[in-house]
């Protein structure tokens, strides 16, 4: 056994791999000896018409800025320092702001990392939004299909915004209070993501699914829900969701819940609200916090959702998927 441990840990190190420097044909973002000393600026000075690819390395360091991605033609890539490409843990460089929806205008606006061009891919980038308690105040607001690798969003109130086109997100760290991981027609995939959850909230999601019509479904796949780091969180203080709106539409499968997770597991946005359309299920979680007594109009799967059935049956093809990470 114990030389079994062994191997997986040395073998784990030999496949970690290194991104600290800037790959080939990168724009350079550092706080010196870079192209740009933003990652804004570096963003401003690329085509938005010309076609292709194009990215920029952030180098380490913490970068205080609102960076906005607009529509482009070319496919974009972001890279950040990182001494681990698989995983979030070793990832070094943070762009963070302080804003909210009260002095923004709207939740899109308040959004420390805003894209809104289609066919980005993020890899190891910390995105922070710093403002707290008091008001939506989004670390990411995802406007367009777009993937997420190795990345964390930390925040308080809506953290993350998944709210158009297509989204994967893979082996990520999001952290939240409150409704942090919300939006209203985003068909988004969550593999191996760690949810952490700080005090003074209760809502892990808010799906703003309206109608039939409408295409949006969260899929949480093999990943984890906890406390914060150094967050003194209630056991069974969590809601896995509440609906934004009556056709919301969430599943986690295969997630390890620790006891934060309550026991009704969901709960209705406001009294009165129908559950008639409401897709609220599970499937094969593991932990205290997948025990209990769920509300009655959630439900348990017999099987698993596929990741076709949520991306669609080309994902795989598509500029925003990368289907050799994390190796």
């Amino acid at each position: 056994m114990k030389v079994s441990v062994v191997f997986a840990a040395l073998l784990s190190h030999v496949l970690a791999a290194s991104r600290t420097s800037p790959p080939s044909g990168c724009l350079h973002v550092a706080k010196s000896g870079g192209t740009h000393t933003s990652l804004q600026a570096a963003v401003n000075s690329l085509s938005t018409t010309a076609g292709g690819t194009q990215c920029i390395f952030v180098n380490q360091g913490t970068y205080t800025e609102q960076v906005y991605i607009p529509s482009r033609s070319a496919q974009l890539t972001l890279y950040g320092y990182t001494t681990d490409t698989t995983s979030y843990t070793q990832n070094r460089a943070i762009i963070t702001f302080n804003n909210n929806q009260a002095n923004a205008g709207n939740n899109d606006r308040s959004a420390t990392l805003r894209v809104h061009a289609a066919n980005v891919k993020v890899y190891n980038l910390n995105v922070v939004n710093s403002f707290g308690p008091g008001s939506q105040a989004l670390a990411l607001s995802a406007q367009a299909s777009s993937g997420y690798y190795g990345c964390q969003f930390y925040g308080f109130q809506d953290t993350v915004l998944a709210n158009e086109g297509q989204e994967y997100y893979s082996n990520c760290l999001i952290t939240g209070a409150t409704d942090f991981v919300f939006g209203q027609r985003s068909q988004a995939w969550f593999e191996k993501v760690d949810l952490r959850v700080r005090s003074g909230g209760q809502y892990i999601t808010a799906n703003g699914r309206d109608s039939s019509s409408n295409p949006s479904y969260y899929v949480f796949n093999s990943g984890t829900i906890a406390a914060a780091s150094g967050e003194s969180v209630p056991s069974r203080s969590y809601y896995l969701g509440r609906p934004w709106r009556d056709w919301s539409r969430v599943v986690f499968q295969r997630t390890s819940m620790s006891n934060v997770v309550r026991t009704e597991g969901w709960r209705i946005w406001s009294d009165g609200q129908s559950t008639a359309n409401i897709y609220y299920a599970e499937f094969s979680n593991a932990g205290e916090g997948s025990t209990g007594s769920r509300v009655s109009w959630s439900r348990k799967l017999g099987s698993a959702v596929s990741i076709s059935a949520v991306l669609g049956s080309n994902y795989a093809s598509q500029p925003w998927f990368d289907a050799s990470y994390p190796s």
